[in-house]
């Protein structure tokens, strides 16, 4: 770290202390406290124990009355769970936080680890298709993470039915990453729970829910974000227009991945996902050589983050706004949003108004549920 960055304003970003740890996880399972209002409170306060203790105040200044932080009960349970599950905190910054999921925007704060820690730095490849995958489509998959196991890369997956299984099972002796919508302790769907057990000794289990989270609808958009982000290219093998490997590929896109499609009949609607993706500017992939040629070779572990990501945000602005300043901000922000998600950068640009007041208006919205982050940096009203 330069001079410079160590007399920054903004806190380091590893937490040094197992106290720290334990305020990093505090903070992020607050109430409404998402990653990147985590990441403003961790860059505006200094500390995550700073920033909890200024947290009630801020929702308060919201108009969220009698908001409490996470207890601390909260966490001692999660990470007497962690122990029991044998899982291990990563924190963004930790030298075994896979680096490639650093570039990611919204990247987690935090994951819980199950296994060999060492693959997340290894080139990976992410294989994801449809959950109901013909035949043809799992012996795709197999061959494909096979192949690419044998030339050394690690596969990551979703653990879900279909051609997630098969890519786990084909590449679980050459290192597989299973990346969780749930906890790390709770395997869906538990038919793949002799698969999750095997992957945990061999392989690695990761997630960014709290221990014991059941998976539901809104976190596997969220989980996809993380296996594109930890991978260098996605190969989408079978998937419907309208599917979590489509998300994946948009996420991958968004992320600066390369996107790769196994091409399927035009009469087959699992395959009419992959050929739009070509259709588009996607790699066709026959084989693990048409994936091999479309990367560069990595020969060396990617390298540790070595920056400060927070001193990419916006410091917050210099002067104070009146209550009727804030309060129109607001209502200008909430009425440029609706149920379809909106891009905060367009956000930003619509409303003519800087970054550094805007950052603080959406972390106070979002505290009082009127709007909600999703994976990609968009922004939706609120339920």
């Amino acid at each position: 770290m330069t001079e410079e960055n160590n007399s920054s304003t903004h806190p380091p970003l590893l937490p040094t202390t197992e106290d720290d740890r334990f305020a990093w996880l505090r903070l992020l399972r607050s109430r409404r406290v998402g990653i990147t209002t985590f990441y403003r409170l961790l860059a505006e306060h200094g500390t995550a124990q700073k920033a909890l203790a200024a947290l009630p105040e801020v929702a308060r200044a919201a108009g969220v009355q009698g908001y409490e932080i996470c207890p601390a009960g909260v966490i001692e349970a999660e990470i007497k769970a962690a122990k029991a599950a044998r899982a291990r905190l990563l924190c963004l910054g930790d030298p075994d936080y896979p680096a490639h999921l650093t570039e990611v925007s919204d990247a987690p704060p935090m994951l819980w680890a199950v296994g060999d820690t060492s693959l997340l730095s290894q080139p990976t490849v992410a294989l994801v298709g449809a959950r109901n995958a013909s035949s043809l489509g799992t012996r795709m998959a197999r061959a494909l993470a096979q192949e690419l196991g044998e030339n050394g890369y690690c596969v990551a997956s979703g653990l879900a039915r279909g051609v997630d299984t098969a890519a786990h099972i084909a590449s679980i002796g050459t290192g597989t990453v299973a990346v969780m919508a749930g906890g790390v302790d709770v395997v869906y769907p538990a038919e793949n729970g002799a698969l999750a057990q095997d992957i945990a000794s061999t392989g690695l289990l990761i997630s960014e829910q709290p221990m014991g989270t059941t998976p539901q609808a809104r976190h596997f958009p969220s989980r996809n974000r993380i296996i594109s982000g930890v991978a260098q290219a996605v190969v989408v093998v079978e998937a419907a227009v309208k599917s979590g490997s489509l998300i994946t590929a948009r996420d991958a896109l968004d992320q600066g991945r390369e996107v790769l499609a196994v091409p399927g009949h035009p009469f087959d609607a699992r395959a009419s996902g992959c050929n739009l993706l070509i259709r588009d500017g996607a790699t066709l992939v026959r084989n693990a050589q048409d994936v091999i040629a479309a990367l560069p070779r990595l020969a060396a572990p990617v390298a540790p983050m070595k920056r400060d990501l927070l001193d990419d945000l916006p410091p917050p602005p210099p002067e104070r706004r009146t209550l009727s300043q804030t309060a129109n901000l607001h209502q200008q922000i909430l009425s440029r949003l609706g149920p379809s998600p909106v891009a905060e950068d367009q956000l930003i640009r619509d409303l003519d108004v800087s970054a550094g007041h805007v950052g603080p208006a959406l972390v106070d919205l979002e505290l009082d549920g009127k709007i909600r982050r999703q994976s990609g940096g968009l922004l939706s009203l609120g339920s």
